[in-house]
């Protein structure tokens, strides 16, 4: 696996020939809006891809309209995220949020990274087997998977001696790299099954915590939990607040309200579920927390452009 991650692309070759001129256009951005697009890098209907990182350039600070996470299969990279400098080393994860400024210094040939490019809805699943796990890593993605994804957040897991992570990185790479029946299912429990045991090594986490990301943390975590039947009034009363200054100081640091960010969340998991079962569109509506048929067709369709009939059609495999 390692030759096939170690051959030299024709992005890199040109790079060799022309150093430092990286292709903005490529990733769907600008050097003056340096915004990596999920797009551009994603086929059709895939909610995750794995690439090679771009050796022999100077990546600028950057952000992402999806979850980047880095796998350093060997070698080392530098990178600088929100002005925090951090060395990856070989065996280690860096998980990065959609609003996270990241800046990678150039990597030499033998330093192979693994950028794995998820989507949100992804990690619904991921959620679903994390469970009632309180710990930065389930507040990172369900950060991740709200609506505006204000907080900036990353986590460096210094896991190169852990051999459960290790193999289920490289199964998951394998599976991506060989396309075989079933294979969403297989990447998405297997993505799950790796969150859990990053899950029960958080003390090989590097960083720090902070008031701000517990509220966000807080928030997020009773929507996740609560979806179907989640109320502002029940949340304001666990946390001691007033019903109107909870809504307030939510507007305030999501930037949309509780709704918008509960319907968000219900729609990314019936999003899930058209593509992982076979339940009825009538049942998935009830199943996350909607009695109105009519209005759940009008919101689906304002969030992804199509009827939930048509996203399950160009989801299945």
């Amino acid at each position: 696996m390692l030759r096939q991650l170690s051959v030299i692309t024709a992005e890199e070759k040109a790079l060799l020939e022309s150093p430092q001129r990286l292709d903005y256009a490529a990733y769907g951005a600008t050097k003056e809006d340096f915004r990596i697009d999920a797009h551009r890098l994603l086929q059709s209907g895939r909610l995750m891809r794995i690439r090679p990182h771009t050796r022999f350039v100077h990546f600028p600070p950057h952000t992402h309209n999806y979850i980047e996470m880095v796998y350093m299969y060997t070698g080392q990279t530098q990178h600088i995220v929100n002005g925090t400098p951090i060395t990856l080393h070989t065996g280690e994860v860096l998980l990065l949020s959609p609003s996270a400024v990241q800046e990678v210094l150039p990597a030499g040939e033998k330093d192979i990274a693994i950028n794995f490019i998820i989507l949100p809805a992804f990690f619904d699943r991921t959620m679903e087997m994390l469970g009632m796990e309180q710990n930065r890593l389930v507040d990172f993605l369900a950060d991740c998977l709200s609506p505006t994804h204000r907080d900036a957040q990353f986590l460096h897991f210094a896991v190169a001696d852990i051999l459960p992570i290790q193999n289920l990185l490289e199964n998951l790479i394998w599976t991506i790299l060989h396309e075989e029946p079933n294979r969403r299912r297989i990447r998405q429990s297997t993505m799950g099954l790796l969150m859990v045991q990053l899950a029960n090594h958080m003390d090989r986490l590097q960083g720090a915590d902070s008031a701000q990301h517990r509220f966000s943390a807080a928030v997020l975590r009773y929507i996740e939990e609560h979806y179907r039947d989640a109320s502002l009034t029940v949340l304001a009363a666990d946390m001691g607040q007033e019903a109107g200054t909870l809504s307030k100081r939510i507007t305030r640091h999501f930037g949309c309200t509780f709704k918008a960010l509960l319907r968000e969340k219900r729609l990314q998991r019936a999003a899930a579920l058209l593509v992982d079962t076979d339940r009825s569109v009538a049942d998935i509506i009830v199943a996350v927390g909607y009695e109105n048929t009519s209005y759940f067709h009008r919101i689906f369709k304002e969030k992804y452009g199509i009827s939930p009939a048509a996203y399950r059609r160009g989801h299945v495999e």
